[in-house]
């Protein structure tokens, strides 16, 4: 897809992410809107899907002679879902049932409910770079030469499982595995710096053995450019780390620039004015 298609796309899955925490009064939209621009290009320009005959996205947990991608910070689902349906691994209406009864797309994503694309529970922090690794390993055991991608919180960099996977990796050589860090600088408790700062995170990694890349989450053609740098530096013995600085809440100037939206849903009148300043580009649900 060219830019302003991705960017299209990303409006509109916006529009989805306030609608269905606002649908139910709950759930996470100020990082689900800060990684928007990412997934929707991982999914749409990046990632090597598995298709069918008809050009289709097809899912199997196996996840070979595909590009897999794990959600290490589960809480920002619905953006992770929205994509899903918007790419077509699931019908665009369920999005409807979010966080409702007998749903499959629960408030952090769980495998037990068997909806496609989702290949770990997450939402517990600190697991999903541990289980990206797993994944990656078994590709180098298989030969299969897709990537894996996992992005994880900054406030989840706080995890101490993080780096004992962080650890692993470059000792193992997964150079089939590029890690995102969405580096926002705000957790649920506030700002990352203050509820405990995880310093230079990209000295951390590279000393680690990681090669590190830095971009700007929210400017579609940075992250396209960048996610292709960190594809042509796999595969040579070392692990990428992309350190993604993004705004919680972007594309709503009122989520923006605090902590509040981190776990809050808009009201009525807040979600008019968040919709007011993301266009319907795909049709909503």
């Amino acid at each position: 897809m060219k830019t302003d298609e991705l960017t299209n796309v990303a409006s509109q899955v916006r529009r989805d992410i306030v609608r269905m925490v606002h649908g139910v009064a709950s759930g996470h939209p100020g990082g689900s809107l800060g990684c928007t621009d990412l997934l929707v290009s991982l999914y749409f320009q990046t990632m090597r899907l598995k298709k069918d005959d008809q050009d289709s996205v097809v899912f199997d947990m196996s996840g070979t002679d595909e590009d897999m991608f794990f959600l290490s910070n589960g809480h920002i689902s619905p953006v992770l879902y929205s994509v899903l349906a918007r790419r077509g691994y699931f019908p665009v209406s369920e999005l409807s049932t979010f966080r409702k009864l007998d749903s499959r797309l629960q408030g952090h994503p769980a495998t037990a409910e068997h909806l496609p694309g989702i290949r770990m529970a997450s939402g517990s922090l600190g697991q999903g770079l541990s289980v990206a690794a797993g994944a990656a390993h078994g590709k180098k055991i298989r030969k299969d030469k897709h990537i894996v991608y996992c992005l994880m919180g900054d406030g989840e960099q706080q995890e101490g499982q993080i780096w004992e996977a962080a650890a692993f990796i470059p000792h193992r050589k997964l150079d089939n595995l590029i890690a995102i860090i969405d580096f926002n600088g705000q957790q649920i408790d506030g700002p990352t710096d203050v509820v405990l700062n995880n310093r230079d995170l990209g000295a951390k990694y590279e000393a680690f053995g990681w090669i590190v890349l830095h971009m700007d989450g929210n400017n579609t053609e940075e992250v396209v450019a960048t996610l292709a740098t960190a594809k042509q530096k796999s595969g040579h013995g070392v692990p990428v780390c992309i350190i993604m600085k993004t705004e919680m809440g972007q594309g709503v100037d009122f989520m923006m620039h605090t902590h509040k939206w981190h776990g809050t849903a808009p009201n009525n009148e807040q979600l008019s004015a968040a919709l007011a300043q993301l266009d319907e580009t795909l049709g909503d649900y």
